[in-house]
């Protein structure tokens, strides 16, 4: 069994990484392998709608997404991580969800299908309704994937990097998170 964790930050230790890092902490507590990828530090381009994918053919980008689908494929079990920007989530995670349209035709389609998934979102204002539109975002893309979101971790009130550390609440539920989706599989 194997869990990916992407943190869609551009900021190494910041908040959603660490958050990413405990759910993976708790995958491995479960028995899982797990993978760390940090969007902050691959070079991933927007989908420009070419559609050579939902032909069944590779991307016809030439960037770091293309050595992503095989880990998303090979992965059971996959953890987004993205802070609030602007009421959504970060033009880094942005891109890559929408470089999903790979995932469109039948051949690769069967590579998600049915994968369950889990969120974690961190932001600077206190209440939840502030990631509303990022946790919408998730629902509607997983569901067209055909993907099962088994969980969702909002961390409000965050704001300097790697201040989430000082909550053992906030990690102790991330890590949770992790077990139980090792636990969904």
């Amino acid at each position: 069994m194997n869990v990916l964790g992407v943190v869609g930050s551009p900021r190494r230790g910041g908040n959603t990484h660490v958050l990413v890092a405990a759910m993976l902490d708790g995958a491995r507590q479960a028995g899982a392998g797990t993978d760390l990828r940090l969007l902050g530090e691959l070079t991933i381009g927007e989908c420009d709608g070419c559609h050579a994918c939902w032909r069944g053919g590779p991307c016809s980008k030439d960037d770091d997404m293309n050595g992503l689908y095989a880990a998303l494929a090979d992965s059971d079990a996959i953890i987004f991580g993205t802070p609030v920007y602007w009421y959504g989530p970060t033009a880094l995670m942005k891109a890559f969800v929408d470089r999903f349209v790979y995932f469109n035709c039948p051949e690769n389609r069967p590579k998600v299908r049915g994968k369950p998934a889990a969120i974690a979102v961190s932001f600077e204002e206190p209440g939840a309704e502030t990631a509303d539109g990022v946790v919408a975002f998730f629902e509607k893309s997983l569901q067209y994937l055909e993907m099962k979101l088994v969980g969702t971790l909002l961390v409000p009130g965050v704001t300097r990097r790697g201040e989430v550390r000082g909550s053992a609440e906030a990690l102790e539920r991330a890590r949770e998170l992790g077990e139980s989706l090792v636990r969904t599989v």
